[in-house]
């Protein structure tokens, strides 16, 4: 019996690779596909040309379209969770001043998980497809909105813990905060379009002057 130390033969992590670089090419065509042509307009055959593999390829990967489309958005949503997260990280937990703090805070989560690829190629997906394919689009509603509502109520919890803040119902301030910040800049995402820092700046300062007058402690 080989011996769990044993080293992989070179041929097998060849192999690996070389199946995995066709995974993430396939999964790249298929988005470009989907996104062009929507999940009922995109076919295998197209997706496979984009991807440099043959048909039979694809579906020995996912067996069927269904199963790459929920695969499409399970990997775009991983993507802009990943940068969703850095962002949060960077949320003014001690801010210096609140009011260009958190504006400073709105406009990288806008620029870079709003208005960035990924988060335009989910918009488009569940603006096209979402009302006819909703369960393709479970994971998006587990992992997208949830996530980061949650995620920014627990922030603006501390805030409001060290007396900046008053709020009685966290998550709804989480879903009006995230509502403001994307209401001046809805109208040229909707469309595909890429706001300006102008922009960018202006919404979010928009969105957290009327936040604070909801929600600012008063001055003691």
């Amino acid at each position: 019996m080989k011996s769990s130390n044993e080293p992989v033969p070179k041929t097998s992590v060849h192999s690996q690779r070389g199946q995995c670089a066709k995974r993430i090419s396939i999964l790249d065509a298929a988005a470009e596909v989907f996104c062009r042509q929507g999940f009922a307009g995109a076919s295998i055959d197209e997706i496979a040309a984009v991807a440099c593999v043959s048909r039979q390829t694809v579906y020995n990967h996912y067996r069927e379209k269904e199963n790459l489309f929920t695969a499409v958005v399970e990997d775009v949503m991983d993507r802009a969770n990943a940068m969703l997260f850095s962002i949060l990280s960077t949320f003014p937990e001690n801010p210096v001043n609140l009011k260009d703090d958190l504006a400073a805070f709105a406009v990288r989560l806008s620029r870079n998980c709003i208005c960035n690829q990924d988060g335009k190629f989910l918009r488009k997906l569940v603006q096209s497809e979402g009302e006819r394919y909703p369960h393709l689009f479970e994971s998006w509603r587990q992992q997208g909105p949830g996530k980061i509502g949650t995620a920014l109520a627990a922030l603006f919890a501390r805030l409001a813990h060290k007396g900046l803040l008053e709020i009685d119902d966290f998550d709804v301030a989480a879903r009006q905060f995230l509502a403001l910040v994307n209401a001046d800049l809805q109208m040229s995402t909707l469309f595909g379009a890429t706001p300006s820092e102008e922009e960018l700046e202006s919404a979010a300062r928009n969105a957290v002057r009327t936040f604070l007058r909801a929600y600012a402690a008063p001055p003691a």
